[in-house]
């Protein structure tokens, strides 16, 4: 069996030419070689996968190389050494390395020195690094490559030449995917290279290691389904779904059409935030000027430009507000499917009845998408009539009205045998429209609505009148008490625990000391009446409810009037005083 290589490793650039997206990186290192201005520290930094460690290795050639003819053979071996200090970070590694840097070169006129993952150096190894980096030999040349450049130290930023890798382009990635694969003999769509590209988020070491998976998964052909199928991605054509269907209002195909993804295993917030993305891409594909920023492959390029014709500038705007809200709120939200569910709703109600002025996250009405059938204009043989409610919703069905026979008609013309005239979504006429909660109508209406606060006034001639005590009655109003509270009605309690009822006849005697408890305890005496009527099987009790101010307590609030009104009660507390010599 033969080895295989990975095609990051085999079709690594060996050349500035090859270097994929880092054109104005490797026209500056060309033109130092070339004019012999190369500093001799140089820091690449930027994210995985974007040839750091292949433009330092290329780099490291290239110096070394008299002429311009390059030969791809010699690789100067001697004169290159590469240190992981992932795995070297200690001062003793770098001291090592400081004392190899003062020998010269045996073939070539520099040394070469790679450092990669510089950031993971020590604290006390950047400190021994630095006077070297600063004054190294003048054969020496050092090349850090980072992926965190806010890791190191200044003092060694500041002694380097910096170059700031970028992600490199989806397009790039595709083209030089193209190459790859067309030197493999395989064969691709366009739109299957495409999505590799977006997967690989700027980084060609990982389009690499997809396009190989790929491979092995799908042979000698790449389909974009293949491709999305072995990648877990959402083919375009799941969005473009999903969006004819909130175009047409369709709500309850799209929740089935969401289900459906869920049920594929993928993830809801991808779903939300790839539907965003897909109306920005609409947005884009509207206008010609900004088509260039549309990254898509050719076929779902004309997709795009298809429905982007369906949709209104208006309707995009909102829809990416309101995707990118679900967005937002998905990771701190306790049910994140209902919140998709909720979005998708009023994505979907966006273009319902546009002309007219809907509330804020509108949702189209359930009944809107409900069969009824006026085939038997009746509900248990009674026949409706068009004031008829059926639920909260009137329904015009008269068996003599033109909406029944054009349907009666159209099901006779389509069936002579069926004489079951049905219609799909008929028209459903609400009761009345809801006033709002401030309009002077409404009010007028609860007003006339309310209830007269005057008790209704009864016979009670016929009904009992059993005999009752004192105590009894006192014992029903004390058991009263303590269950209001237990509901926690602790002030109607405390007000009738004021005063014990006095009973004269079948009146309840009470009396308190201001007008408010009064006021309060006539609120809930009819309640009273009704319990205590019934309670005793009296029906010709009553009450009599005064007030007398002149009982008010006076208190105490100096020293003085506390002793004074204590010494009152008792004449030994002036002995008290007198014996312990107390002050007041």
């Amino acid at each position: 069996m033969e080895h295989f290589i990975v095609s990051a490793r085999k079709y690594r650039p060996q050349v500035f030419e090859d270097v994929v997206g880092q054109q104005a990186i490797t026209n500056t290192l060309e033109n130092a070689i070339k004019n012999n201005h190369l500093a001799q520290a140089l820091l690449f930094t930027g994210p995985r996968g974007v040839g750091k460690t292949t433009c330092a290795r290329i780099l490291a050639k290239r110096i070394n190389q008299d002429g311009q003819e390059i030969n791809p053979d010699e690789d100067f071996a001697f004169n290159i050494f590469e240190l992981d200090a992932a795995s070297n970070n200690s001062v003793d590694d770098i001291r090592n390395l400081t004392d190899q840097v003062r020998i010269p070169p045996q073939t070539g006129a520099y040394k070469v020195y790679i450092i990669d993952e510089v950031h993971m150096l020590s604290q006390a190894a950047f400190n021994a690094f630095l006077k070297t980096l600063e004054e190294p030999p003048a054969h020496a040349i050092f090349i850090l490559a980072t992926t965190e450049k806010h890791k190191i130290i200044p003092t060694i930023l500041s002694r380097c030449q910096i170059f700031d890798f970028k992600r490199i382009g989806v397009a790039d990635i595709k083209n030089y995917l193209q190459r790859i694969a067309s030197q493999e003999n395989i064969s691709f769509d366009d739109d299957a290279l495409h999505i590799i590209a977006q997967k690989a988020d700027g980084a060609l070491r990982d389009a690499l290691s997809i396009f190989d998976r790929v491979v092995s998964f799908s042979g000698d052909n790449l389909t974009r389904q293949a491709v999305a199928e072995n990648l877990n991605v959402l083919d375009y054509d799941s969005y473009f779904k999903a969006t004819d269907l909130i175009l047409s209002n369709a709500i309850p195909q799209l929740l089935i059409t969401f289900n459906d993804i869920l049920g594929k295993g993928f993830d809801g917030h991808h779903f939300i935030a790839g539907l965003a993305s897909h109306f920005r891409d609409l947005l884009v594909a509207q206008d010609t000027v900004t088509i260039d920023l549309l990254e898509v492959g050719e076929t779902a390029k004309k997709q795009y430009l298809a429905q982007a014709k369906k949709c209104s500038t208006a309707f995009l705007l909102q829809a990416i507000e309101l995707a990118n809200t679900c967005d937002l709120q998905y990771k701190s939200s306790k049910n994140q499917r209902l919140l998709i569910e909720l979005a998708l709703m009023q994505l979907a109600s966006i273009t319902f009845d546009s002309e007219k002025k809907k509330p804020e996250n509108f949702i189209i009405p359930s009944y809107n998408f409900i069969s009824v059938s006026p085939k038997l204009p009746s509900i248990d043989n009674k026949p409706i009539t068009e004031k008829e409610e059926v639920g909260n919703v009137h329904i015009a069905a008269e068996p003599n009205d033109n909406l029944y026979k054009t349907a009666k008609a159209a099901n006779e013309k389509e069936s002579p045998q069926l004489q079951k005239p049905v219609i799909e979504k008929p028209v459903l006429k609400t009761e009345k429209r809801r006033s709002s909660a401030l309009s002077l109508n409404s009010i007028h209406k609860k007003r006339g609505q309310k209830k007269p606060l005057t008790e209704t006034v009864e016979n009670y001639d016929d009904l009992p009148k059993d005999p009752f005590t004192e105590s009894q009655f006192i014992n029903l109003w004390e058991a009263y008490i303590e269950n209001l509270n237990k509901k926690g009605e602790k002030i109607i309690a405390s007000i009738m625990n004021v005063d014990t009822p006095k009973i004269k006849n079948a009146t309840i005697l009470l009396t308190f000391p201001n007008s408010m408890m009064k006021a309060e305890l006539l609120k809930i005496r009819p309640k009273l009446l009704k319990h205590f009527r019934e309670k005793l099987n009296n029906y010709s009790i009553d009450f009599d409810i005064s007030v007398n101010e002149e009982n008010e307590k006076k208190f105490a609030y100096t020293p003085q009037e506390k002793y004074s009104k204590l010494l009152e009660k008792n004449k030994a507390l002036a002995t008290l005083k007198k014996t312990f010599k107390l002050d007041l």
